[in-house]
């Protein structure tokens, strides 16, 4: 039963060290997208800061055709806040 123990906790500790070294490479390789990302943050809060540009460009991209922007802003504001969350 000893030994059991022994294997599990030999077992959690390579999983663990695993995980660390896969959270770091992770971190590593999203480092030019997290960059980019707080570019996007900078630019959202001085929208927030400035609504009447706010309104004027929202005025700008309905009237270019939301259609075809619609889906590329969708698929950046959901990327954008994935990457805010990490």
């Amino acid at each position: 039963m000893i030994g059991d123990a022994r294997e599990l906790e030999r077992r959690r500790a390579e999983l663990v060290a695993r995980s660390a070294a896969l959270r770091a490479a992770l971190a590593r390789s999203a480092g030019p997208v997290v960059q980019k990302a707080a570019a996007a943050d900078r630019l959202v809060t001085a929208l927030r800061r400035h609504p009447l540009i706010s309104a004027v460009a929202v005025g700008a991209v309905a009237f270019a055709g939301a259609r075809s922007l619609l889906p590329w802003l969708t698929r950046a504001l959901t990327l954008f806040a994935l990457l805010r969350r990490i």
